[in-house]
């Protein structure tokens, strides 16, 4: 009996403290169960490590006791990009791997744009020229890789590749761009094509997996609005036109059979709900706002109805964190003084929002008021990377470094 309860604990535990093996975590939709303190001291959560890391705007992905990311580099005198590996408890270099070419943008920075992924030993990374490599998670061996421009006609938008792959199951999900073979899937393991289709331009938005109604669906926001594809075969499910302007990099948010969308510069926000009759799905609106409630590099999260996320263009000072209701666009509170380039994650119920000038403010989840529980300052600099949570520590970084907190509650 005590063996078996032991072995529950342990189950328990090992859950508690998952990984966080991808964009938007192992949930992928920006949450994780696991706790961590509430209350930090005065000059913050004791640093576990911090390394200087080269330019980047992903984040850490962290799985199997490694913290991996996609930064820029110089290689034998030549910037380029690089995966590397952290040992996630000291922060060490594991390995380090030369993939694409150098990434320059006076407007908003340098380096990669995108956060890898992380599954079953395997690490997947999809370049600013949208080159998607497969590497072995131990060694940073290559396992396969496509040249999404040359072998699919992808598209390299205006700058560049922003998305990160998506993993669901034993596929790995891209918006290449190319025409009639603009969203692909691949085999995770083989890296072949399992199936391509559609036209659309990608975003900088990472497409999104949920079930709605019952049916798994991966929906991506491109150039021309969302659009729900059955994961297993590339089916169309149902679209619904939302255009931009210039740039997003905010992916499509789930809450139930609502849809959230939003992009910066003067596009704005909106929501669908989505009908299942029979076999058939459709999205009708729900509501829009013009040129209100612009996300730009950054996802809000969804609890309860309510999403809680930063609101503003990257480089709007000061940008707002608001809590606005899913179904209605109605505004329950906002609090100033975040930052455009910020981003937000639900950890135990609570958001963790990472400012875009450094400090990372714990928030309790209420529509009824904006509570602030704590706060640190790790770093300064520019930040426009989401913070993210395993085994009890904080993996945020700014655009050259990265800093691990130890945030895990008392015994």
């Amino acid at each position: 009996m005590k063996n078996i309860l032991l072995t529950s604990l342990l189950v328990v535990a090992n859950t508690m403290a998952g990984d966080w093996p991808q964009y938007r975590g192992a949930n992928l939709d920006g949450s994780t169960m696991e706790k961590i303190t509430q209350q930090w001291p005065q000059d913050g959560p004791r640093v576990v490590w911090k390394a200087d890391l080269g330019p980047s705007f992903g984040s850490f992905a962290v799985s199997g006791g490694s913290a991996f990311c996609f930064i820029q580099r110089k290689v034998d005198g030549e910037d380029r990009e690089v995966a590397i590996a952290l040992d996630a408890v000291t922060g060490k270099e594991s390995w380090a791997v030369t993939l694409g070419k150098a990434t320059f943008d006076r407007q908003g920075g340098d380096g990669p744009r995108s956060t890898p992924t992380v599954d079953d030993g395997r690490v997947y990374l999809l370049g600013a020229y949208q080159i998607l490599t497969c590497l072995d998670a131990k060694s940073g061996k290559q396992l396969w890789q496509h040249d999404l421009v040359k072998e699919f006609d992808g598209r390299v938008i205006k700058w560049n590749n922003a998305a990160s792959p998506l993993l669901d199951g034993k596929l790995i999900f891209v918006n290449a761009g190319g025409a009639g073979q603009a969203m692909i899937a691949f085999d995770k393991v083989t890296g072949n094509v399992v199936w391509k289709g559609q036209d659309d331009m990608p975003t900088h938005a990472t497409p999104t997996l949920a079930t709605i109604h019952g049916v798994r669906q991966v929906i991506f926001l491109t150039q021309t609005g969302l659009a729900s594809l059955a994961p297993e075969d590339g089916r169309v499910l149902w679209r619904h036109p939302y255009k931009f302007q210039t740039s997003t990099a905010s992916s499509p948010v789930v809450s139930g059979d609502i849809v959230y969308c939003s992009a910066a510069y003067n596009v704005g926000a909106g929501a669908v709900r989505v009908v299942k009759d029979g076999a058939a799905f459709s999205a009708a609106e729900l509501w829009r706002k013009q040129g209100e409630l612009m996300n730009h590099w950054t996802t809000p999260v969804c609890k309860d109805g309510y999403l809680y996320g930063i609101y503003g263009t990257g480089k709007t000072a000061g940008a707002p964190l608001k809590c606005i209701e899913i179904a209605t666009g109605k505004e329950m509170w906002s609090r100033d003084g975040f930052g455009g380039g910020g981003a937000t994650v639900l950890v135990g119920g609570n958001v963790l929002v990472q400012c875009d000038r450094g400090p990372i403010v714990l928030v309790e989840a209420s529509p009824k008021e904006y509570h602030e529980l704590t706060r640190c300052q790790p770093f300064g600099g520019q930040c426009w990377t989401m913070p993210v949570v395993s085994s009890g520590k904080i993996f945020a970084r700014n655009t050259v470094q990265g800093v691990c907190l130890d945030v895990a509650p008392a015994n």
